[in-house]
């Protein structure tokens, strides 16, 4: 899947941009805080019906605008895609695929893959186990919709036995309630536990090689999918311990309690790995997640390089460089802030790309 072409209107600090893109390789450079990652979040936006950061939608229209808008033309082969969003403050938001609406913003999801490397990705080690699942749940909902359906319905019946575990009047839910959407949770619970553990075990070695070509030799790292239901079907867990979740008023047990380590040379790498250490594990780690979606049949994702080189010294950037040229690599877009660095790479490559300056929102195809 490539993007031809995208209009944006309102957007963060764009007010107003039509761009075509190379097929192969688009860069954009400019200084800190133009831009740049704006239009790299646009991108993301017209993929997963949400921004990377996850701002609220009120929060991505221009200060002192009313509205925003986005419109991307894609091809796949000869298939062509045109999708629009619309988004206004205190309404709900318009997605259409070739000016169709959806019913349901889900079904959006795993139409056009895109792979962001991107400086927030610093939360996925540093952060808590949430932004750890979501990685992982979003990756596995680009290619398995019953996955995502599944984690659609345990979320739904999740609200509903926190909302009784909240009730703290007289009449007291009795444990038929319980039983019911404890049911729906072990019923869904146990099918998503399944299909992570396959994940993670066909994701691993992938992403093993590819730490391998770009890191240094001699580190080993590892991923470990943590889990509560290793140790008792959800079911018995969930009833097992309803009085300790009535007292806490909330779902203790489950597979939303469930944790990725990130490991290097068997110690959680949040705790050991430089700055280095850390950019080059998250990149190997985007990198199979790329490599991984093409295996599973998706068609080739977009790659948003944000930020890249930083921290990272001119050898590694250089290897990843030709790593993300090679032909089974589709469309990537780059963001630095010197151009003089994203000249010499260019330059040592037989590539078609475009040079896209960035100022204050203004975004304008360089000459190269």
């Amino acid at each position: 899947m490539i993007i031809d072409r995208i209009f944006i209107l309102n957007f963060k600090n764009i007010d107003e941009t039509d761009l075509i893109f190379s097929a192969k390789m688009n860069c954009l450079f400019g200084d800190n805080g133009m831009g740049k990652t704006n239009l790299l979040d646009a991108l993301y936006y017209l993929s997963f019906t949400k921004n990377y950061t996850n701002l609220s939608d009120t929060q991505l229209i221009k200060h002192n605008m009313d509205f925003a808008v986005l419109q991307g033309f894609y091809r796949d082969g000869d298939d062509v895609e045109e999708i629009y969003c619309g988004i206004r403050r205190k309404q709900k938001k318009i997605f259409k695929r070739n000016k169709k609406e959806y019913d349901r913003l889900s079904e959006h999801i795993g139409l056009i893959p895109v792979v962001m490397i991107s400086p927030a990705d610093t939360d996925l080690i540093q952060g808590g186990s949430e932004e750890r699942r979501k990685f992982a749940d979003m990756l596995i909902c680009q290619y398995d919709r019953e996955y995502m359906q599944s984690l659609i319905l345990y979320n739904k019946a999740l609200q509903q036995r926190n909302f009784i575990l909240r009730e703290k009047n007289t009449l007291l839910p009795d444990d038929s309630l319980f039983e019911i959407w404890e049911e729906q949770l072990a019923l869904h619970g146990e099918m998503i536990h399944r299909k992570r553990k396959a994940f993670i075990e066909d994701f691993l070695p992938v992403f093993k090689n590819y730490y391998s070509v770009i890191g240094n030799a001699g580190e080993a790292v590892d991923l470990q999918y943590e889990t509560q239901l290793n140790h008792a079907p959800l079911q018995q867990l969930l009833s097992g311990k309803r009085d300790r979740d009535k007292f806490l008023g909330y779902t203790a047990s489950g597979i939303h309690k469930d944790d990725f380590n990130f490991l290097l040379d068997e110690y959680l790498i949040r705790k050991i790995g430089s700055q280095g250490q850390n950019k080059t594990y998250l990149i190997a780690l985007k990198l199979a997640q790329f490599r991984f979606l093409v295996q599973k049949g998706s068609s080739v994702p977009i790659l948003l390089l944000d930020d890249l080189f930083d921290k990272l010294d001119a050898k590694r950037v250089e290897k990843i460089i030709q790593l993300v040229a090679q032909p089974e690599f589709g469309q990537i877009f780059i963001t630095d802030t010197n151009r003089k660095y994203l000249d010499e790479i260019l330059a040592r490559m037989n590539h078609d790309y475009k040079l896209f300056q960035v100022e204050n929102g203004i975004i304008q195809e360089n000459g190269q």
